[in-house]
């Protein structure tokens, strides 16, 4: 199957509940899983609550040093390969820790995580514009 429309791509990125963020380290790249919430060309994701072996986080160091990032979502499925489809979400990211981001962010990920009404995300927040989607699938989604 050819690439995926990128009206499919926003469609299967809305749908799906986690995905991995890549950004470029000094010296090799750092991948993390997100749970993330769209908002219209953007992809917001923060710090929440669960145990971090440190507060000095290597996404948002590598983020501010250079902000191009991509995060992948996909879907696996060991016995319908048919099933497969992966997207690609590149875009430039950015940090912010101010409260009204943080309260915002809280709003819209709780919106899709209702973990998130009963403890919201305290840390920093990661917004990615969205420049460029590319996706494949086995089998038309």
């Amino acid at each position: 199957m050819p690439r995926l429309a990128a009206a499919t791509c926003r469609r299967l990125i809305a749908a799906a509940r986690h995905g991995v963020l890549a950004t470029a380290g000094e010296t090799h790249p750092h991948q993390v899983p997100i749970v993330y919430a769209i908002d219209g060309d953007t992809l917001v994701t923060a710090v929440d609550h669960k145990p971090k072996s440190t507060t000095d986080l290597t996404r948002a160091a590598n983020l501010a040093r250079n902000p191009r990032c991509s995060v992948l979502v996909e879907h696996y499925d060991d016995e319908d390969w048919d099933r497969l489809w992966w997207v690609r979400i590149d875009g430039n990211g950015a940090i912010d820790g101010s409260p009204t981001a943080v309260a915002a962010a809280g709003r819209l990920l709780a919106r899709q995580f209702p973990q998130y009404l009963q403890q919201p995300p305290q840390g920093p927040v990661v917004t990615i514009a969205i420049e460029r989607l590319v996706g494949w699938a086995a089998v038309a989604p």
